[in-house]
């Protein structure tokens, strides 16, 4: 890459940062390994770039310390890349360009919390059945129970944000409150995920007793992993309204988006898992006789 922009501009922090990941396969890396690729195959696979293009940008990616490489076998030595807390530092932007490119390239350049049904951002998160859930540094959304539902929403109190579709997080969050011997009738476990702070979704929790977690993923772990889509409001990236029913193997089995109907959705997470429920009841039933 060509450094003399750099050496121009020392003081300008864009120029800086621009000399350690401004390559596009770069970004791209670092997108997958935040999805949880993490070996070289893997990621070759993913980006479809020949391997020399992709040592040298892990070279130097390691080099500027964003990734870690870390030794996963001895015989023969294999490694794996993993996201420093310099690297995470990098997810804002990432999602930073996702979001630019659903708003500016993708959509209409309007803001908004919800999208069409006949979107390519509504394709891209329905796609994402079938997909596992990596382990993340922050936070684990995942429940040690059959089932979890995850429900992602922009933020408590952005009602006069004039947002569209950001209304109606408390109503839905306590919907889910209502109905949550339901959920844990069928083994399954309810999750609330917003880029809110600990503390304000702890003091939303007391008012209004909900009595299951609130995740925090103000430093966009998830988004990032999972490619969520997001848009900005009060000054903070925020999570478009959607919902993810996971197994206990962590992998993503249905998906509800958009979302029109707030307290409907809190309806049909019940029905998604009702649905799930009975082939993994007979599957697990048939795994018994056959022991």
């Amino acid at each position: 890459m060509d450094r003399t922009t750099r050496l121009q501009d020392p003081a300008c922090a864009i120029a800086q940062a621009l000399d350690v990941v401004g390559d596009w396969w770069s970004l791209l890396v670092l997108r997958d390994v935040a999805r949880g690729l993490h070996r070289f195959e893997e990621l070759r696979s993913s980006l479809g770039v020949s391997r020399k293009v992709l040592t040298e940008r892990l070279g130097r990616l390691v080099e500027h310390r964003v990734l870690d490489r870390r030794p996963y076998t001895d015989r023969p030595p294999r490694f794996e890349y993993v996201l420093t807390d310099l690297g995470r530092g990098l997810l804002p932007v990432l999602v930073a360009f996702q979001d630019w490119g659903d708003r500016w390239l993708m959509g209409d350049g309007s803001t908004t919390a919800t999208t069409t049904q006949d979107s390519t951002e509504a394709a891209r998160v329905r796609a994402l059945v079938g997909t596992r859930i990596p382990v993340l540094e922050g936070l684990d959304p995942v429940a040690a129970t059959p089932w979890t539902v995850l429900y992602c929403y922009p933020g408590t109190g952005l009602g006069a944000a004039g947002v569209p579709g950001a209304a109606g997080c408390t109503l839905e969050s306590c919907t889910y409150r209502d109905r949550l011997g339901e959920f844990a009738a069928l083994g399954a476990t309810v999750h609330g995920v917003s880029t809110q702070t600990p503390a304000e979704q702890q003091a939303f929790a007391r008012a209004e007793r909900i009595r299951f977690p609130l995740l925090s993923d103000g430093d966009l772990e998830l988004a990032t992993a999972l490619r969520l889509p997001t848009f900005r409001a009060a000054g903070t990236a925020r999570l478009k309204r959607l919902t993810l029913v996971v197994d206990a193997g962590r992998t993503v089995r249905g998906v509800l988006y958009p979302i029109p109907d707030v307290t409907g959705s809190v309806e049909d997470a019940l029905e998604l898992v009702r649905r799930l429920t009975v082939p993994h009841d007979r599957a697990q039933n048939g795994a018994h006789e056959q022991g």
